[in-house]
């Protein structure tokens, strides 16, 4: 817990840009770093933003290694509500296809990769593996990602991952209550939706209607990234710890589950989205951002 409560990494320069997409509604990007050279695409975790400490980290990090950086909002969670009642899931790939297009059209001769943190990183994964040769990306890398999102709602039911649950899920019910009449419209049932107490019960309530589900469990099966892995082209990294309280080791693929081009790095501690090393508290080093600027520095070259 110690990145997302204690540390304050400090703030670079950034740009905003609203980028329109196809359905009328928009996302808000967040831009830092050269103009030039290798560009890297973030997308957040669950109700993360650009004021989320390890995006803050990540960007500072890739500034400093020459490295320009877009963050993307997911809908609904750069402080602005969306013109729509649709918000985001772990498996919505449609924004992140449109942003890397868009990117790719812009730049066609920049060297464009992409990483992803917990939910960011597993749509980030689905959306290589939906791609297959086709994907426009050099290198994507993805960090503490749900391989199962069922085993990841059920595991948040125990221990300290509890505490992540509550957090999580009181942030959405925030959202529910200001959307509730366009969420109500869209067929939620908003009532059920703020008595949800876990991530299974919202997920029945909100993101199942919203986005054509069945039910929790359809949602889970589809959209999990574990599926996707084999089909992946692109060099990819992903990046794990052992005892992310998100999830337990059991859903962790074997090799024969991941295309050639994938390759899982293990730690044994690193929590969600963690990963801090150094000999004190006030001398902390913020492993996660160095081994993902090397990653890109030595595949952009």
């Amino acid at each position: 817990m110690y990145p997302h409560m204690i540390r304050r990494p400090g703030s670079v320069p950034t740009t905003p840009e609203r980028l329109e997409l196809p359905d009328g509604d928009f996302v808000d990007l967040c831009w830092a770093g050269p103009s030039s050279g290798p560009l890297i695409c973030l997308f957040h975790g669950l109700e993360g933003s650009q004021e989320s400490p390890y995006i803050r980290g990540i960007q500072s990090a890739l500034v400093a290694a020459g490295v320009q950086s877009v963050l993307m909002h997911f809908r609904g969670c750069s402080g602005v509500p969306n013109r729509l009642a649709r918000g985001y899931h772990s498996g919505d790939t449609g924004d992140i296809r449109t942003l890397i297009q868009t990117l790719r059209a812009r730049h066609s001769d920049r060297w464009l990769g992409a990483v992803g943190f917990s939910l960011g990183g597993n749509a980030l994964l689905k959306y290589a593996g939906e791609e297959g040769q086709a994907s426009p990306l050099d290198l994507a890398v993805a960090v503490s990602v749900p391989f199962s999102l069922s085993s990841c709602a059920d595991r948040l039911e125990r221990g300290v991952s509890r505490a992540y649950r509550r957090h999580l899920i009181h942030s959405l019910h925030q959202k529910v209550r200001d959307r509730a009449e366009a969420l109500s419209a869209s067929g939620v049932d908003v009532e059920a939706a703020l008595e949800s107490r876990d991530f299974r019960a919202f997920d029945t309530a909100v993101v199942a209607p919203t986005f054509g589900f069945r039910d929790a469990e359809d949602y889970y099966s589809q959209s999990s990234c574990g599926p996707f892995l084999a089909r992946i082209e692109t060099p990819t990294l992903i990046l794990h710890a052992l005892d992310d309280p998100f999830m337990d080791p059991g859903v962790i693929p074997t090799e024969a589950l991941l295309s050639p081009s994938v390759t899982l790095e293990l730690s044994p501690g690193g929590g969600h989205v963690g990963f801090v090393g150094g000999p004190a508290p006030g001398r902390a080093r913020y492993w996660l951002d160095e081994r993902i600027c090397a990653a890109v520095t030595a595949a952009a070259g």
